[in-house]
């Protein structure tokens, strides 16, 4: 690892970097202006305070490169504060010493080799620490611990500051006091932060790095995005907010429920169906039972038969009479209304977006599943209007409840759409290709939030797509179909 004595700019480069054999940060690039200040959030789980870790010199790496990285980093996490208190107890250790320790103190934490004593005696006066000056640190709480170690990386000049979870455990007097001192000290000291919550990011942070999982014991870099960026940044929001939040998915309106299905039948069964049109097969002799519960995804290529078996499912293909389908209680051809089976479904596709290009606010957009409409045409019940806004909050974007939809991103329009098909708890929530004409991020978005309704309600789902690598947590059954040859 290349260090300088000053800040000229930091560049991870390909890097993957193992962290005892349990985790690997895998293909990082990342390049940290020295103007830049930086917030690393992301999942649970996803690397976040490794990625900061490795700029201390933590990990090894296995590929790629870092450079630029100083000599002057301080360094605030849980890890290096666990490091000092076990480094303190290793004096208790009585068979090696003819005194019992008592520690090392407070100010000789501080103080010792300190490159600005005067700030540190500011600092530790701010952070309310007079009186424990000579107190053993080992003896501190947990706060007080983290307050001793704030005030040791910000007297020392460093030329990097390394913050993991810096105002965790702070009273909100003692929080406005660190916020106020950092930025004071942007023009002179970059720093890069943890954070898990978005409501803590200082003002003065110009830069996002969102951590992602890739599986159980591996992290990458997924996003990087500039915080004047807007549509990047309420994005970059969404994800996190869709990811992280402890929201539910919003309960039904009971007064909408439909007729009770038979929880002991199959949602769906479809026996020895063929597609056919004049002697081309499209689809030749498919078995399929979808139980309630069962998420299911269904991937191939174009043509090779997915629209068409959706088709059949929601009673919009010619073919569908002449096959043996039992779909929601009804066998197919027996005198049922097609509306009987289109209660009992959510759908989303494109062509539902394309079609939905009524000038309506975003929470009547949701509040037009209740009628299966596009558009407003019904006047709303007070439950239904709160049902919306639950779903706004669940979706990040309640500041956004009264623009026009038509004027949203086309992310944002779908994660509205696949929240206007939940709002009546469908038993079965049909997704066909719902991620197609978006970028990598609003995919994400619209991954995070079918995970969310795949863990969160009765409904069944049936995402539909090309790629049958493109698995979502939740959905465990799969259905990959070929085009026919023949």
């Amino acid at each position: 690892m290349d260090t300088q004595n000053s800040l000229d700019g930091i560049r991870l480069e390909n890097l993957t970097v193992n962290f005892d054999e349990k985790f690997t940060l895998c293909n990082i690039d990342w390049t940290i202006e020295p103007s830049q200040h930086w917030v690393i959030t992301g999942t649970n789980g996803s690397g976040k305070s490794a990625l900061a870790a490795i700029l201390a010199g933590v990990g090894e790496i296995t590929s790629g490169k870092i450079e630029g990285v100083p000599k002057n980093i301080g360094l605030v996490s849980f890890e290096a504060q666990a490091e000092l208190i076990a480094n303190e107890l290793k004096k208790d250790d009585a068979d090696i010493m003819d005194v019992i320790s008592l520690g090392t103190p407070v100010h000789e934490m501080i103080f010792t080799d300190c490159l600005d004593p005067e700030l540190a005696t500011e600092l530790v006066e701010k952070f309310g620490l007079t009186s424990l000056m000579d107190r053993a640190f080992r003896k501190l709480s947990t706060g007080e611990t983290r307050k001793v170690m704030l005030i040791r990386a910000l007297s020392n000049k460093p030329d990097l500051l390394l913050l993991d979870e810096p105002f965790d455990g702070l009273d909100a007097d003692t929080l406005a006091m660190l916020q106020a001192h950092l930025a004071s000290i942007i023009e002179t000291t970059p720093m890069i932060m943890v954070l898990n919550r978005f409501d803590e990011m200082p003002d003065f942070i110009t830069h996002i790095a969102y951590m992602d999982k890739q599986g159980d014991s591996a992290g990458q870099l997924k996003y990087t995005v500039n915080r004047q960026d807007d549509v990047a940044y309420n994005e970059l929001y969404q994800l996190l907010h869709l990811k992280t939040t402890d929201l539910d998915v919003p309960e039904m309106d009971e007064s909408e429920k439909p007729p009770a299905l038979d929880p002991s039948q199959p949602l769906v069964k479809l026996t020895d169906i063929s597609i056919k049109y004049s002697d081309t097969v499209i689809v030749d002799k498919l078995n399929w039972t979808i139980e309630p519960g069962k998420h299911w995804q269904l991937s191939g290529p174009n043509g090779c038969g997915k629209t068409g078996i959706l088709s059949l499912i929601t009673g919009d293909h010619p073919q569908c009479y002449v096959n043996d389908i039992f779909v929601f209680g009804f066998q197919r051809g027996n005198g049922e209304s097609i509306w009987q089976i289109k209660q009992y479904i959510g759908y989303v596709s494109t062509s539902l977006q394309w079609e939905y290009r009524v000038s309506t606010s975003c929470r009547n957009v949701i509040i037009s599943g209740f009628f299966d409409s596009i558009g407003m045409y019904s006047r709303p019940s007070d439950k239904q209007k709160k049902i919306a806004d639950e779903w706004l909050a669940l979706l990040g974007m309640t500041d956004r409840a009264d623009q026009p939809f038509n004027k949203l991103s086309y992310g944002d329009q779908r994660l509205l759409l696949i929240a206007r098909a939940m709002v009546k708890h469908p038993p079965l929530l049909i997704l066909d290709e719902p991620c197609l004409g978006l970028d990598d991020m609003n995919r994400q978005l619209v991954l995070a939030l079918i995970e969310k309704i795949c863990a969160g309600s009765e409904t069944t789902v049936l995402y539909v797509n090309h790629h049958a690598e493109d698995k979502i947590k939740g959905i465990e059954n799969y259905l990959a179909m070929t085009k026919n040859k023949g």
